[in-house]
């Protein structure tokens, strides 16, 4: 479901957990939606559910679980959508140790050929942005006509333009890093409005495995919750209580956070 704070009310939730970038880390995403089932919070995970890490159909059984249950939902990552595209068998390029690897586990699945047509539904109809109070969702990067317009429905689906390829690929300058991962601009942080906390993935900023906020020059923030998870990093999670959202908040109040 899409959530709102009176369907999560009337669904028991006492608030939300935004889960950061997966990326096969089965082991981290189980314990961030146990915990989250006993402390009544709705999952949000921010995209990028599979590529990397050691167990990628776990984490997909995970998520489609949650989805079921009515527990949780993810927003689109540019790792899910070109998932989807190689499951439909169109050309990508890919990394070996990346989405190679998670083609490769699907493909080993005793529940393969279910696990694939489930995750291209789920990631055709997945939202590229989602907005609850004071907070708003994307893997990638901000744009503030995303306060504007809601996703399209079918941004999983479709090819990746305007709002939908900022949402999912963020800005980047075009050169790489020594890394030999895009250089990424952060100047969109500075687009969002003083109200408003911008929940992301995407861009692992943290030197010390902790989120990383940033403050843009309107005086609002974005958090980045890519921690590294299936790359040697831990997953990282923020709750929040629906109070903390916002959505009762005066204007030009910004929600604090529970770490």
């Amino acid at each position: 479901m899409i959530p709102t704070p009176d369907t999560l009310r009337q669904a028991g939730f006492t608030g939300l957990r935004v889960v950061g970038d997966v990326h096969g880390d089965a082991r981290g995403f189980d314990a961030a939606l146990a915990g989250a089932e006993a402390s009544r919070l709705f999952v949000i995970q921010l995209g990028d559910l599979t590529d990397h890490g050691p167990d990628n159909p776990a984490v997909l059984r995970a998520m489609f679980a949650a989805i079921d249950e009515g527990r949780g939902l993810f927003i689109l990552g540019n790792h899910d959508h070109k998932l989807r595209r190689a499951l439909g068998g169109q050309f990508v390029r890919m990394e070996r140790d990346g989405l190679g690897r998670t083609l490769d586990q699907i493909a080993a699945a005793p529940d393969a050929a279910a696990l694939t047509a489930r995750a291209i539904a789920e990631i055709g109809r997945a939202p590229a942005w989602l907005s609850l109070g004071r907070l708003m969702f994307v893997h990638a990067a901000f744009h503030d006509a995303m306060l504007e317009h809601p996703s399209p429905p079918d941004a999983g689906a479709a090819r990746p333009e305007g709002l939908v390829g900022r949402a999912i690929f963020g800005q980047v300058t075009g050169r790489r890093a020594a890394d030999g991962f895009p250089i990424r601009l952060t100047g969109w942080v500075d687009r969002i409005p003083p109200w408003l906390t911008v929940l992301v993935g995407h861009d692992n900023r943290s030197r010390d495995g902790r989120p990383v906020t940033m403050t843009g020059q309107r005086g609002g923030r974005a958090i980045f919750l890519d921690t590294g998870a299936g790359k040697g990093g831990a997953l990282a999670w923020q709750d929040f209580s629906l109070a903390e959202t916002g959505v009762d908040a005066p204007q030009g109040r910004t929600p604090s956070v529970t770490v």
